[in-house]
């Protein structure tokens, strides 16, 4: 037998051999499948504590002038944490004070008239007026009269009529006068002097509480977790000087498979196990978030399903909330069921 022949009838087996193997490798895969879909969920999670500070700022810049407390200590709501320096705030507020004066002044004197002073300078003006009035008539009646007898010239009895008619003219003038200064400004004027009062008061008020804002009190009781300015530093509008932590504002925070959400609800209790802790604690679920923490680039499958964690944040007892603290590590395991719970 040549070569060739041998070669020929070698071929054949090499492909059997070879189609074996790669049936091999498909059943290896599916079995490898078959058990990631009925592989159990395991009953345990790992997570950590978490504290929901509290964050005190004022919602004023200036130089932090004074620290009341340091990282640790006990504070009672209302007690003070911080000042920042007064003197800028307190200058506008006097600016602020000024100027409403200045509003309300300048109101109040709309609503009257003019000085007593003043409207007897205009009566007095009145009452020449009239007195030149009596007169100039006196002299157009005689001088009407004289005309006829040819004494007078009819020019000069028109004139005389003439400047009776004027001295009456100024009397209603000046009787026009007497009336406005007795009277306040026009309503328009008075509605916006009264406006721009009340304008003043409310810029006042609002320097008022930005004095306030520069010191700062514990709105509620807890201990001191962190400063986060030095006295003599400038802090910004809004940013935070000190850290509180008020007790009971701990929780477990941990996270969880996607195939094992359809075992959790809000109100499921959960057991914490943490490195010191002398007995586990309860907590009940508060919270389940709505998207994973980790959500893998490729199209999903049974294996890459298990990489799906959502987080999950779970309240303790009350009476075991003092036995943890931030960022303990924690493992989470399901409390059964009660029956009838």
């Amino acid at each position: 037998m040549t070569r060739r022949d041998r070669t020929a009838q070698a071929r054949p087996r090499t492909g059997r051999s070879a189609n074996r193997r790669r049936l091999a490798g498909v059943l290896l895969a599916a079995t490898a499948v078959l058990a990631a879909c009925t592989e159990p969920v395991g009953d345990g999670w790992s997570g950590y504590a978490e504290g929901d500070y509290v964050y005190v700022a004022a919602p004023v810049a200036g130089r932090l002038t004074r620290l009341a407390v340091r990282a640790g200590d006990d504070v009672a709501q209302g007690a003070p944490l911080f000042a920042l320096d007064e003197a800028p705030e307190r200058d506008a507020l006097q600016a602020a004070e000024a100027q409403r004066d200045a509003a309300v002044a300048q109101s109040a004197n709309l609503q009257t008239g003019k000085r007593p002073d003043e409207v007897a300078q205009v009566q007095a003006q009145l009452a020449q007026a009239r007195a030149q009035a009596t007169l100039a008539r006196t002299d157009s009646a005689r001088k009407a009269s004289l005309v006829t007898q040819a004494a007078v010239s009819r020019s000069e009895a028109d004139a005389a009529r003439t400047a009776a008619a004027a001295a009456d003219q100024r009397v209603t003038e000046l009787e026009a006068a007497l009336r406005t200064a007795r009277q306040p400004a026009r309503a328009q004027e008075r509605v916006a002097a009264e406006a721009q009062a009340r304008g003043a008061d409310g810029a006042l008020a609002q320097q008022r509480w930005r004095l306030d804002q520069m010191a700062q009190a514990a709105p509620a009781s807890g201990q001191v977790a962190d400063t986060l300015f030095r006295e003599g530093e400038w802090v910004a509008a809004g940013q935070p000087v000190v850290s509180l932590l008020p007790p009971g504002h701990l929780k477990a925070r941990f996270f969880v498979p996607e195939a094992a959400l359809s075992q959790l609800k809000s109100g499921v209790a959960v057991q914490l196990n943490c490195d010191g802790c002398a007995a586990p604690l309860t907590a009940r679920i508060s919270r389940i978030a709505t998207e994973p923490e980790y959500t893998p680039p490729v199209i999903y499958s049974n294996a890459q399903r298990a990489k799906l964690v959502f987080m999950v944040e779970a309240l303790p007892e009350t009476q075991d909330v003092a036995r943890l603290k931030p960022g303990q590590p924690l493992d989470v395991r399901l409390l059964p069921a009660v029956p009838g719970s």
